[in-house]
């Protein structure tokens, strides 16, 4: 089974009137209310430094989005932890609040197209400044807002000296407890149980206080997956936790995929296909600044339709849909024991 591309792809493009998004468009967080689809989308102008916002976009059909400002709605701080950079939002709501975890650094991460694989621009600072700071690590952080226009940051939510981002969380409490997945990227070797970068899962009383011992969920298994990280906030189904993740293969390529996990046991994976149910395909997934990337980070179900929004080559945002019943039959074929 594959998701189904929209032809209107990509729904979201950078936009030459704002120097601050006439660069990159991508990798929206998403959700779904009173008839009206919100995109929270990471944004980049064509400067050196490559700062990075999020801007907002609504729509009524879920296709066709229009900006709700001319500025963004979340910049990096000027004093502050996130400097350097904003993004990759995921969305969840308690109680009415929209919560918003997202990726940050210390400084902004310089053209990083231009650097070689997984490197980012760091700074000649002295020993005695914190990893973080020597080396822009970066951290994700915790947003509260009442429209997604206006935030209130409640600080780091992950460790300050592992570079961990793909922090998605679960959109309810389970057993009296909030969830995470996560995707430390030091958390490799022997002792981990993982050769490469992995997704992981751990519990909390309250959001901000993260000291229960991570699990390890899922690692890649499969021919197109060695590094994989949670890709959208989980789906509460009848049938479990309908979780969308990527993997990257060998050759940096990114594809998605798809994972079950029980509704009352979140550690516990209860299906996962072997197969991919979404690669790049098309121009605008391969002519960006991540060559061969769909990255989602935002899903809503709307009646039986999945709505998956990703982030195409690093500069596009993008719609797939699929049938929600029949990826639940195509996830049933293939239960973990």
């Amino acid at each position: 089974m594959k998701l189904t591309k929209h032809s209107a792809n990509p729904i979201l493009k950078p936009n030459p009137e704002n120097k601050w998004e006439d660069l990159v468009v991508c990798n929206p967080g998403a959700f779904y209310k009173d008839g009206t689809f919100s995109l929270l989308y990471r944004a980049a102008g064509d400067d050196q430094d490559h700062m990075i916002y999020l801007g907002l976009a609504e729509s009524k059909d879920g296709v066709n989005f229009t900006r709700v400002s001319d500025k963004p709605v979340l910049y990096p701080s000027s004093d502050g932890p996130d400097q350097g950079c904003v993004e990759d939002p995921r969305i969840v709501v308690y109680d009415d609040t929209y919560y918003v975890t997202y990726a940050y650094r210390p400084f902004p991460p310089g053209r990083y197209w231009e650097f070689g694989p997984d490197e980012v621009r760091t700074f000649d600072l002295p020993e005695s400044a914190p990893y973080h700071l020597r080396h822009n690590v970066t951290n994700t952080g915790l947003l509260i807002s009442d429209d997604l226009k206006s935030y209130k940051r409640l600080g780091r939510i992950t460790e300050p000296s592992l570079d961990d981002r793909d922090v998605i969380l679960f959109p309810e409490k389970i057993n009296g407890k909030y969830y995470k997945l996560h995707r430390p990227k030091e958390w490799i070797g022997p002792e981990y149980g993982c050769e490469y970068p992995s997704i992981w899962i751990t519990s909390s009383e309250d959001l901000l206080e993260w000291k229960a011992e991570s699990t390890l969920l899922a690692k890649g298994e499969f021919d197109w997956e060695l590094k994989i990280g949670g890709s959208t906030p989980p789906l509460k189904t009848d049938d479990g936790w309908l979780t969308l993740y990527h993997g990257v293969d060998s050759e940096g390529i990114y594809r998605v995929g798809v994972l079950l996990l029980d509704l009352n046991d979140p550690t516990k994976i209860i299906a996962r296909p072997p197969h991919h149910i979404m690669e790049p395909e098309h121009d605008y997934e391969w002519e960006g600044f991540y060559k061969g990337c769909v990255f989602p980070t935002g899903n809503v179900i709307v009646d039986d339709t999945l709505y998956v929004y990703y982030g195409g080559a690093d500069k596009y945002c993008c719609l797939a849909t699929c049938s929600v019943s029949e990826l639940m039959n195509f996830v049933k074929k293939y239960p973990v024991e």
